[in-house]
C-alpha cells in the first residue's frame, strides 16, 4: 500500500494519495461532530456552547500535536524518497522518543493553563465550569493524539495513505458507540465526550502502531536503531517545532477570534459552533491536499527532482480550486437542514440561522485563498523548508487579530466573522510569494551542485 510519488503523473498521483486522506479527515472530524450533535441534543444549548466554546483550544492542541509530528516524518519522507532505509528506521524511532517528551510537556502546560486561558477568552458565566470540565479531560487524553498523529504521518511518508483511513473509520465508529454510553447511558454530560474522544484516539492509535510494527519493515526500528541522536533530534525538531508553532500562531488568532464571539452570548456561540462545525468539515479536502503535498514534496525533494515539484504544485492548485468552489455551493444549501442536526426540537433553530448565516457565507467566498494555504505550506515544509510558513501563520495572526479587536471594540458580530476570511487572504498572499522564493533557492542549488558534480567529474 505504499505509494511512491516519485513516479507517474502528478494529478493521477496525487489524487490517489490525496481521497483516502480527505476521508480520514472527515471521520476525524466526526469525533468531534459526534460530541457536539449528541451534547447538543441530549445535554443541551448550554452545553453544546461550553463544548464549542473551547474548539479554538482544540484546534491549538490537536494542531500542535499534528505540526510537530509532521515535522518528525518529514526525514522519513525525505530519507525514504532517497532510498535510504537505515536513516528512516533510526527517523522512525528518534521521533516516537521526542513525541513521548512532546507529549508530557504539552500535557502538563494544558492543565495548568486552561481555567485562565477560559477566562480571558471571554468564556460566558453560564458555560464556564462545563467547558473547562471537558477541556481539561481532552488534555488528558493528549498523549494518545499526539501518537496517532505520528503513527500516521509516518505511514503517510512512505506513501500509505489508506491504512490511517481505515483506522479512522473504526475509532470515529467507535467514538460515536462510546459517546452515546458515556452521555446518554451514564449521564456523564460533557466530560463523558471528552472521554470517548480520548478513548477512541488512543486505540487508533495503538492499532496504527501495531500496523506498523507487523506490516511495514522499511518503518520498523531495529534495535541498533533506539539510539537518541543528537544530530537527528534537531534535524526534526528543526522541522518539527515551526510547524507546531504554525499551528499555535494560527489556534492563537482563532482564540482571539472565539473571545470576540463569545461577547455576543451563549446562543451566538452556539450557532457560530454548529456552523463552524459543517464548515470545518467540508473544507477537509484542502487539508487533505495540504498533507498530500508534504508527503509529495518530500519524497521529490529527497530524489532531487524540482521539476516535479512544481508540476504537483500546478495539478494541487487546479484540483483543489475546483474542490473550494464545490463546498461553497454546499455549505450554502446545506447549512440550514444541517443546523438542526446539533439541536433537540425545543431549541428554536430559526433563531440561531442569522449568527450561522453570517459566519457561513462570509466564509465561502474565499474558500480559494484559504486551500492556496495548505498547498504552498506544506508543499515548502516539505521540501525542509519550516521558517517561512512558520511566518505565514503570523500573517495570519496578525490579520486575525486586527479584525478581531475591531470587532470587539466596535461589538460587531459580523465584523468578528470577517476574522476568518482576512486571515486566510493575508496568509495565502505570503505562503504564495514565499513558495515562489523558496522553489527559485531549491533551483539555485540544484544547479550548484549539478556544476560542482561536473567540475569534480
Amino acid at each position: 500500500m505504499q505509494l511512491d510519488m516519485t513516479k507517474g503523473k502528478p494529478m493521477p498521483v496525487i489524487l490517489r494519495f490525496t481521497f483516502p486522506l480527505m476521508i480520514g479527515n472527515m471521520f476525524q472530524q466526526l469525533y468531534n461532530m459526534a460530541d457536539t450533535i449528541i451534547v447538543g441534543r441530549y445535554v443541551g444549548a448550554d452545553a453544546l456552547a461550553a463544548v464549542g466554546s473551547t474548539g479554538t483550544i482544540m484546534f491549538l492542541i490537536t494542531g500542535f500535536s499534528q505540526g510537530i509530528t509532521s515535522g518528525f516524518s518529514i526525514r522519513v519522507s525525505q530519507r525514504y524518497g532517497a532510498r535510504d532505509t537505515e536513516a528512516v528506521r533510526h527517523s522512525v524511532a528518534n521521533g516516537i522518543f521526542l513525541s513521548v517528551l512532546s507529549s508530557l510537556i504539552l500535557t502538563i502546560l494544558c492543565l495548568l493553563s486552561m481555567k485562565p486561558l477560559l477566562t480571558i477568552m471571554n468564556t460566558p458565566e453560564n458555560i464556564f465550569d462545563a467547558a473547562y470540565t471537558y477541556i481539561i479531560a481532552i488534555s488528558i487524553g493528549i498523549a494518545a493524539n499526539v501518537f496517532y498523529n505520528l503513527f500516521s504521518a509516518y505511514l503517510r511518508a512512505v506513501g500509505n495513505s489508506q491504512i490511517p483511513l481505515f483506522f479512522l473509520i473504526f475509532s470515529a465508529c467507535l467514538n460515536v458507540v462510546l459517546d452515546l454510553l458515556f452521555i446518554i447511558g451514564l449521564q456523564m454530560g460533557v466530560a463523558g465526550a471528552a472521554w470517548a474522544t480520548n478513548l477512541a484516539q488512543a486505540i487508533s492509535a495503538i492499532l496504527c502502531g501495531l500496523y506498523i510494527w507487523l506490516r511495514v519493515p522499511d518503518l520498523k526500528p531495529a534495535p541498533r536503531h533506539w539510539r537518541p541522536s543528537r544530530l537527528t533530534s534537531r534535524q526534526q525538531l528543526a522541522a518539527g517545532i515551526p510547524m507546531a508553532f504554525q499551528f499555535a500562531i494560527t489556534a492563537s488568532g482563532t482564540m482571539i477570534m472565539q473571545s470576540a464571539i463569545n461577547l455576543f452570548g451563549s446562543e451566538a456561540v452556539a450557532a457560530f459552533t454548529a456552523s463552524g462545525k459543517l464548515m470545518v468539515l467540508l473544507t477537509q479536502g484542502m487539508v487533505a491536499m495540504g498533507q498530500t503535498m508534504a508527503t509529495y514534496g518530500g519524497q521529490n525533494y529527497g530524489c532531487g527532482d524540482i521539476k516535479r515539484i512544481k508540476a504537483g504544485v500546478r495539478a494541487a492548485l487546479i484540483a483543489d480550486s475546483i474542490y473550494s468552489v464545490s463546498m461553497a455551493v454546499l455549505v450554502y444549501f446545506l447549512l440550514r437542514p444541517c443546523l438542526g442536526l446539533f439541536f433537540s426540537g425545543d431549541v428554536d433553530v430559526n433563531a440561531l440561522l442569522p449568527w450561522a448565516k453570517t459566519y457561513s457565507y462570509l466564509c465561502i467566498a474565499f474558500y480559494v485563498p484559504l486551500c492556496t494555504i495548505y498547498i504552498f505550506r506544506n508543499i515548502m515544509q516539505g521540501c525542509g523548508y519550516s521558517f517561512l510558513p512558520m511566518m505565514g501563520g503570523v500573517a495570519e495572526l496578525l490579520a486575525r487579530l486586527v479584525v478581531s479587536i475591531a470587532a470587539m471594540k466596535l461589538l460587531s458580530y459580523p465584523m468578528a466573522c470577517a476574522a476568518d476570511p482576512a486571515a486566510w487572504v493575508a496568509a495565502a498572499a505570503f505562503t504564495g510569494i514565499s513558495y515562489l522564493y523558496v522553489i527559485k533557492k531549491i533551483e539555485r542549488e540544484a544547479a550548484e551542485h549539478a556544476s560542482a558534480r561536473s567540475r569534480t567529474a
